[in-house]
């Protein structure tokens, strides 16, 4: 090969572009910031917090307040600004609008957002004249009514009396005792429907 040919492909070798870069997708660059923690499953609208439920909180253009808590057996979350704020046995719009109350005489109109990342295990008790007396786990987060409850429980004996059961429920203010009448319940469509709560004992009494 001659010099001049030499020097000729020299030259084309120094003239080609560098090789193009290999594009980085957004998901392979390291994120700025840390992701919203998920949420395990959307809750109902008419599902209660209850205590040992782990919630994540963030509020609107106030990085600082960020906070995720475990809700106490008194139903109470500690927070930046506010202390320990009673969440307890509200629904997530409604704990929501509390912490957003709270905040207002910090802030201007605070936007709350409020989710679950971590759900109690949620258990209740049915005692009495019933086929499998117990303790008992929610199917899910969804409410459970004090019947599906007992049909939980394998149902009535023959000497159970369904118009006379008894919910006793520990909320923060103290404990609370309703009496219900089952067979009421079961027979008429316009009778109340009474959703059991996580923590509340169910008592069947016996016909005399």
């Amino acid at each position: 090969m001659n010099v001049t040919l030499g020097l000729a492909i020299a030259n084309v070798l120094c003239a080609a572009p560098p090789p193009a870069a290999i594009p980085v997708t957004p998901s392979e660059r390291p994120s700025q910031y840390p992701a919203f923690p998920a949420q395990l499953s959307p809750p109902s609208a008419s599902y209660r917090l209850s205590p040992n439920d782990v919630v994540h909180i963030r509020v609107f253009q106030e990085e600082d307040l960020e906070t995720s808590a475990r809700i106490s057996k008194n139903g109470t979350i500690p927070f930046p600004l506010l202390g320990n704020i009673p969440i307890g046995s509200l629904t997530v719009q409604e704990a929501s609008s509390r912490l957003e109350a709270a905040l207002r005489e910090y802030l201007v109109r605070p936007q709350v957002a409020l989710r679950i990342i971590d759900f109690a295990k949620r258990k209740f008790t049915v005692l009495g004249q019933v086929s499998r007396p117990g303790t008992f786990d929610f199917p899910d987060d969804s409410p459970l009514s004090l019947l599906e409850g007992i049909g939980m429980a394998g149902g009535y004996t023959r000497i159970a009396n369904p118009s006379k059961i008894t919910v006793k429920r520990v909320t923060p203010a103290g404990e609370q005792i309703f009496e219900l009448n089952g067979k009421k319940m079961a027979r008429e469509k316009s009778a109340p429907r009474f959703d059991l709560l996580p923590g509340d004992t169910v008592v069947v009494e016996e016909s005399l």
